[in-house]
């Protein structure tokens, strides 16, 4: 065949296969079926631009991470490491300043390690809650990035906010052993946005959901008072904190938590 003629016909092969192939912008792709790789919230929506904190979890963990709880925390292999016993629970705190306003953002992972007779599953729970030593009351002014039970499919996202008021949203997601998620909060004056897997699942704006304060990250395997539980493990790869200085790329238009109550707060 003639070059010019055999270039030809490669361009058009080529053509055609980018027009048959199921062109899906990161930023509207179906997370649910496989882990999200590189795309996050705060490259697809731009908050980079502005600085960052941020933890790769690479080498010994950092004396900031305060442990509570029996267990262990640790960095393993690149990621922040909870590991449970059979009873009670166990947290990994950053006891930094907090932050009234800005960005967070965590890929993570969870797993039940083995099965015991008569145990619970555990919760995986991912919040920002008061910094320092401000009261926690009982975690009426927390809220969850993400939360959900081992073995479950579905994860809750909340504000907490006193005396009994939870602003609280559900998503389902593909959550068994080891299976990578990435969830990130925004903290506004006039807003607050969740997003999983790079997408903007609520935006709440009223204002009695607006509580101002400075909060701070904390990771926990959390279990039921007294009951026996299954072994677990909850592994961060990185986490993330940006200022509000840098505009979304992207709407963040997203439905309203729904109002109802936490009756555990004190």
């Amino acid at each position: 065949m003639h070059p010019l003629r055999s270039a030809l016909a490669a361009a058009l092969v080529g053509l055609l296969a980018l027009t048959l192939s199921p062109a899906v912008s990161p930023a509207t792709a179906d997370h649910v079926k496989g882990a999200p790789g590189p795309i996050h919230a705060g490259n697809t929506f731009g908050w980079y631009q502005h600085g960052v904190f941020r933890q790769e979890f690479i080498g010994p963990k950092p004396a900031f991470w305060k442990k509570k709880g029996r267990g262990i925390v640790r960095t393993q292999n690149g990621m922040l490491t909870l590991m449970t016993t059979q009873r009670g629970s166990v947290s990994a705190t950053l006891d930094l300043k907090g932050h009234t306003y800005g960005r967070w953002e965590i890929r993570m992972r969870a797993r039940t390690l083995g099965k015991v007779k008569g145990g619970k599953p555990f919760k995986v729970v991912t919040e920002l809650v008061p910094a320092g030593t401000r009261d926690q009351h009982c975690g009426g002014r927390d809220i969850g990035l993400e939360n959900f039970t081992l073995g479950s499919n579905t994860v809750k996202s909340y504000v907490h906010t006193l005396p009994n008021s939870s602003y609280r949203g559900f998503k389902g997601r593909h959550l068994r052993n080891d299976r990578w998620h990435t969830y990130a909060v925004e903290v506004a004056e006039d807003h607050i946005s969740w997003f999983v897997d790079a997408h903007v699942v609520h935006t709440e704006r009223r204002e009695a959901a607006l509580d101002p304060v400075p909060r701070q990250l904390k990771f926990e395997l959390r279990a039921q008072d007294g009951k026996l539980m299954h072994p677990a493990r909850m592994q961060m790869d990185w986490m993330r904190y940006w200022s509000m200085k840098a505009r979304n790329e992207r709407s963040i238009k997203a439905p309203q938590f729904e109002l109802s109550t936490f009756n555990g707060a004190c």
